[in-house]
């Protein structure tokens, strides 16, 4: 008898999901527990495994349909299909899809599952890419890709105008993502519901770039992992809400304000399909070492469509850092129903007057959007400016001065 391949319960808010992508075709033996279908949620992404080893008998539901949580989408025949059969067989396998492994050619490296999702949205094999270490990763893909575009033309007069070929449309026309739509509700909401206002300040990089030179190489060799700059935004920003608490509240319903007495501070990530904003959840009590492996960790996972609905929630502050990408200035938009996101970014060197001197510092510009019917512009400035503080002389956080 079939199995049924059926929509899990992905979190209590979460009662529909979107096909992604089928990682399996009909007739396609799966193992059990092998990734066979990916579902998008408004949150996150996710794989569903095959619960029992067979062949894929039957899609019911096509890439980009919304499905409810508990319908089945699917039937798995234990065996090869075939009454009585309890293994797969490979030469009963129409045309199955090859494995995402590297061949002989590039001595059998594994490969990343961020890398097999770039392999099969750019529709190549594992033996076109040249790894550069012992897996296969995304970079390589992306690296093969980029220098593919590059070659030039073997025979121009051959060239046909993108409009005219008769291969491939002029447009392409695509369903949004569950992720991005739900993106795009909540940036509207926040422009509609809250009267958000923006304020500047810059800040001078000096002390954290000094401390991260002297004690940046033990840091990781003790605990794995890079000193990064989030580590002291994070501590920087606990430390400005606890004097600033309006900036860690919320407005509920008509007149009510709930102050949180916990730190759950969301860190934005852009990821391959849509910017999420994990949570570390009560950041007041992470050192240094376990904000850093945290972000990384939910870095990772993002780009592999692993983070979990509720790490994405639960949040009452969000920092973003645009300057990974380069950004030097903007105003980032706050993540309802939070009053406030800190915006950092790039750090460029500038002439800055220090001493009765004219010497070129680290600067970089950071920016708190909040929710003005809440905070104040008083408390905004004095919040950024304690951030400003906290970091130009990390010692006061110590301190509390």
């Amino acid at each position: 008898m079939p199995i049924e391949l059926k929509i899990p319960a992905v979190g209590e808010s979460v009662q529909e999901v979107q096909i992604g992508r089928w990682l399996k075709k009909e007739g396609d033996a799966v193992e059990e527990d092998q990734s066979v279908v990916e579902l998008e949620t408004d949150k996150a992404s996710l794989e569903v495994p095959a619960p029992r080893s067979g062949v894929l008998e039957k899609i019911l539901k096509k890439e980009g349909e919304t499905v409810s949580v508990g319908e089945v989408i699917g039937y798995i025949q234990e065996g090869n299909g075939k009454p009585g059969d309890t293994k797969p067989q490979a030469e009963d396998r129409p045309h199955p899809e090859p494995k995402l492994k590297a061949k002989e050619e590039n001595h059998s490296l594994p490969i990343t599952p961020s890398a097999r999702r770039a392999l099969r949205e750019h529709h190549l094999s594992p033996r076109e890419v040249e790894p550069t270490g012992d897996r296969i990763r995304r970079e390589d893909v992306l690296r093969h890709v980029e220098v593919a575009a590059e070659k030039p033309a073997k025979d121009a007069s051959s060239f046909v105008s993108p409009s005219l070929s008769s291969e491939k449309p002029a447009e392409d026309v695509r369903r949004m993502s569950l992720i991005r739509r739900r993106i795009a509700q909540r940036l509207v909401e926040a422009q509609h519901t809250a009267a958000l206002l923006t304020t500047f300040n810059e800040i001078d990089m000096s002390a954290v770039i000094a401390l991260r030179k002297e004690h940046g190489e033990r840091f990781t060799k003790r605990y794995g992992i890079k000193l990064g700059f989030m580590s002291f935004f994070v501590k920087a920003a606990i430390d400005a809400l606890r004097q600033y608490p309006e900036l860690n509240a919320e407005i509920r319903g008509e007149d009510q304000v709930v102050y949180h007495h916990a730190y759950h501070i969301g860190v934005a990530i852009g990821a391959t399909k849509g910017l999420v904003v994990p949570v570390l959840k009560d950041a007041q009590w992470l050192s240094f070492a376990e904000t850093e492996q945290a972000i990384a960790d939910f870095a990772r996972r993002a780009e592999e469509n692993k983070l979990q609905p509720h790490e994405l929630t639960g949040g009452t502050f969000t920092i973003t850092n645009g300057g990974v990408f380069g950004s030097l200035l903007s105003t980032p938009i706050v993540n309802p129903p939070q009053s406030g996101v800190l915006g950092m970014h790039a750090i460029q060197e500038r002439p800055i007057g220090r001493g009765g001197q004219i010497v070129l510092a680290p600067m970089m510009y950071v920016a708190l959007t909040y929710d003005h019917r809440l905070i104040d512009g008083r408390q905004a400035v004095l919040f950024l400016r304690r951030i400003k503080e906290a970091i130009e002389e990390p010692a006061r956080m110590l301190v509390e001065v």
